[in-house]
């Protein structure tokens, strides 16, 4: 035990100019991140720079917090989860698990019960790293902000990695401080009756009262719902199970991926009519209208072709991925008047003219016969980098990037193999998460199931920025003496009140030190203290390490006590002062429902 838990320092006891300095830096900080006025990282960065100045942060500790395994697991789980969008295993589980006609309520109760459940048999970071993508591609195709439903889900999975010892590393941490004070360690499921209870009240909460409390985001809804309408044509290919099938059969995938199937195009002729009756055969052409995301979706469910054999063939020729590019067909243009066919697109390009969107209008050709006009919006397919060459070739202007990607259906379960394998082995101690998580971005890049060009523009720098500077004031606040200063007071202060009291105040100092620092840090300092008040009640220390355990997992008033919030802090579009509208009554909740618990299957 640190020996300054028994230093008899107490309540009264002054504090050092150091820790003077470095409680008004968090509560400075605080209170800027909560106005709202600057940006979350310029606010933690100044006060970084601020602490090194003054003296309280060392200077040889100033930039440690970027090399911390929170920052860098965060900077991974955002590569992974797009190495998994990219691969099709997000629509591989959207497909199976998720819908998007669903209530957003109904929404939320599902995929977080998912999210709680991998949790428990899982580090909770990697859960949310795989369910993250899935439900902003849910609230895409729902044509709603994934704002109502990335923070309920951050918090589904934080409270699902309670119930076991390694859903979450505090449950970790106070098993080995139970062995090293008590002689044994809790095992695998000691945590479940109390964690699985009090994971349950909060699932409750959040599906059905919580997501409520979130603010709306209007301007995440628009990126989400302003997406143009295409039309476009996808291949049959050889061995295809549609195969024999009839084309109204496709009704029901179609509205899955919210994709319109127009017609049928045969041997150069376009079917209209009666093709939704027609059998499908090898080599045929489905007339679409969707938008790219929801196209390329449809795509990957079917495992359909860009284009006829041919055409694919000069597309894959360079064999290191695709892009898809959006254009703009001025008076100027090269292709203006003229066909993607007759210009030679496909064999002089390597380029596949995907989609036509005309002010609305239906196109009633083949896409690669149809003469593009002056203000056509184009969707092309081209070979990975060479985007703006094509752009320059055919004169056109590009739109905007908004991200679009072309799912590698065919690396889908290598993907999640790959993804499931480092899960595995870090949960089971083999390999460090940061290490595991690591080696899946290299397997992803050497793979090309995700560029190494895109690697970047993955990470949310700014949440990055946040926690590289936010880690150092919260160790030296630690190596000041300010946690144990907040410790001490706390013996203090529950001396002669009933147990049920004293776990409720320890709960409720713990959630305030992990809402502040890691969770991590926070259990090393609060298992300790709950151990010496159970000394001093002459009672069994298991409650009060169970109260330290549920009370350190519990980070939710803030984007920087968990890693999860963090990562859905970007994503989300989420302001700081935003988690504290559901995380205090979830806190609340959090507290009601694990005392009685406490109590009852670990007795006093």
């Amino acid at each position: 035990m640190p020996a300054a838990f028994g230093s008899g320092k107490t309540l009264g006891a002054r504090m050092t100019t150091d820790q003077i300095i470095l409680f008004s830096l968090f509560g400075g900080v605080f209170v800027m991140l909560l106005w709202g006025r600057f940006r979350y990282d310029l606010v933690a960065f100044s006060a970084l720079l601020i602490g090194v100045v003054l003296g309280v942060v060392p200077v040889k500790d100033a930039f440690t917090g970027f090399g911390h395994p929170a920052t860098i697991i965060v900077a991974l789980v955002l590569v992974v989860s797009a190495g998994l969008v990219r691969s099709g295993a997000v629509f591989l589980i959207t497909r199976t698990l998720v819908d998007s006609a669903r209530s957003l309520g109904s929404h939320i109760a599902i995929i977080g019960s998912i999210g709680a459940v991998l949790s428990a048999f899982m580090n909770n970071v990697a859960a949310l790293a795989l369910l993250m993508p899935v439900d902003i591609q849910t609230a895409r195709k729902a044509g709603r902000s994934p704002a109502k439903s990335l923070m309920p889900l951050s918090f589904a999975t934080i409270l699902g990695g309670m119930a076991t010892l390694i859903g979450t590393p505090p449950n970790i941490i106070i098993a080995s401080i139970r062995e090293e004070s008590l002689g044994a360690p809790f095992k695998m499921f000691d945590f479940a009756p109390v964690g699985g209870l009090t994971a349950l009240a909060g699932l409750v909460f959040v599906a059905l009262i919580g997501w409520r409390l979130i603010p709306d985001r209007e301007d995440a809804g628009k990126k989400v719902s302003d997406l143009g309408q295409y039309i476009a044509e996808l291949t049959i290919p050889t061995e295809s199970k549609l195969i024999g099938k009839r084309v109204a059969e496709l009704g029901e995938q179609a509205e899955e991926s919210d994709v319109a199937v127009l017609g049928l195009i045969r041997d150069g002729k376009r079917l209209y009519g009666a093709a939704r009756n027609y059998t499908l055969r090898e080599g045929d052409a489905l007339v679409l209208e969707a938008t790219p995301d929801a196209l390329d979706e449809f795509r990957s469910a079917l495992s359909l072709k860009f284009a006829d054999e041919k055409r694919e063939e000069h597309l894959n020729a360079a064999g290191d991925g695709l892009d898809i590019i959006e254009v703009v067909v001025p008076e100027t243009a090269r292709i203006a008047g003229k066909t993607a066919q007759s210009l030679g697109l496909a064999w002089r390009q390597g380029a596949v003219l995907m989609g036509i969107s005309r002010k609305g209008q239906r196109i009633r050709s083949q896409i690669r016969k149809t003469i593009v006009e002056p203000g056509d919006i184009l969707l092309i397919l081209v070979r990975k980098d060479s985007g703006p060459d094509v752009i320059d070739w055919l004169g056109c202007l590009p739109l905007a990037d908004r991200g679009l990607v072309v799912t590698a259906d065919s690396k889908v379960w290598l993907a999640i193999g790959l993804f499931a394998g480092a899960v595995l082995a870090a949960s089971l101690g083999l390999i460090y998460l940061p290490i595991a998580l690591g080696l899946v971005v290299v397997a992803y890049v050497l793979a090309k199931i995700i560029p190494i060009s895109e690697i970047y523009t993955h990470i949310e720098w700014p949440v990055v920025v946040l926690l590289g500077s936010m880690i150092p004031l919260g160790a030296a606040l630690d190596t000041s003496g300010g946690t144990a200063l907040i410790a001490n007071s706390l013996v203090s202060l529950t001396s002669g009140l009933p147990a049920w009291a004293v776990l409720t105040v320890l709960m409720l100092v713990t959630m305030t030190l992990s809402d502040v620092l890691n969770n991590t840090a926070t259990t090393i300092v609060a298992a300790p203290v709950g151990i010496q008040m159970a000394q001093s009640l002459g009672v069994s220390p298991d409650p009060f390490l169970m109260a330290v355990a549920v009370a350190a997992s519990s980070a939710f008033l803030t984007p920087i006590g968990h890693k999860n919030n963090t990562l859905v802090l970007g994503p989300g579009g989420y302001h700081f002062g935003d988690y504290w509208r559901m995380g205090l009554p979830l806190e609340v909740i959090v507290v009601a429902a694990s005392i009685p618990a406490i109590l009852l299957f670990w007795p006093l």
